[in-house]
């Protein structure tokens, strides 16, 4: 991120990459939806490839700006690290959750459905909760210790990955949560189901940047 980007320019790449990714991964659930004739697996497997090349894409595109984190966890992490100015935290946080549900909003009207929506699809159970805790555990570890120049390659496939093997898909991120109950489609969440996963993706990147202190103290000793 270059520090010499007034406050504006930041905000608003944050807030605009934060929808496009919120308008790939609700967009793609619902053409994957519509193509897959019923075929769950499939339509997962055209969401996560759309995932993972749009978050590429933005990360790069992104990154030189605002360090494109999309992500209040993310965003969290890096304030305590000194990587972003605290006063800069709740303004970061402000325009992705806008950005999230703009982002929604954007999928909806290309899809030709109603653009105010709330979601239906219920997430919820231990399962879940330990699923987008080791989610955003991966994604915090990834951000925190990956060479520079790999960071958005392997974020991208950490996703791609955790679309498959954890139980909740994988949203890994606060502001994916808030955007998502927005939308009553594939990718959505039920509104009562967000706190148990935003409580868990905040517990997972504290987990990752204990995680990532223990063994960075271990290789200085």
């Amino acid at each position: 991120m270059d520090a010499d980007f007034p406050t504006s320019r930041r905000l608003i790449a944050e807030g605009l990459g934060t929808a496009l990714l919120l308008a790939i991964v609700i967009g793609s659930g619902i053409m994957a939806q519509r193509l897959a004739g019923g075929n769950v697996a499939l339509a997962l497997l055209a969401n996560t490839l759309a995932t993972v090349g749009g978050l590429l894409v933005l990360i790069e595109v992104f990154g030189p700006v605002s360090g494109a984190h999309f992500n209040p966890a993310v965003s969290l992490v890096m304030a305590s690290r000194g990587q972003l100015a605290w006063a800069l935290l709740l303004p970061y946080v402000a325009v992705q959750l806008l950005g999230a549900v703009s982002g929604a909003w954007l999928a909806h009207a290309m899809f030709d459905m109603p653009i105010v929506q709330l979601s239906t699809r219920l997430r919820s159970g231990t399962g879940q909760w330990i699923a987008e805790g080791v989610a955003s555990f991966g994604l915090v570890m990834v951000i925190l210790r990956a060479p520079a120049t790999r960071v958005s390659a392997l974020v991208a496939a950490w996703i791609g990955a955790a679309y498959w093997f954890t139980a909740s898909t994988s949203f890994a991120n606060p502001a994916a949560v808030f955007g998502r109950m927005f939308s009553d489609s594939f990718a959505g969440i039920a509104p009562s189901s967000a706190l148990g996963f935003v409580a868990a993706e905040l517990a997972g990147a504290a987990l990752a940047v204990a995680a990532h202190g223990y063994f960075t103290e271990t290789i200085h000793a």
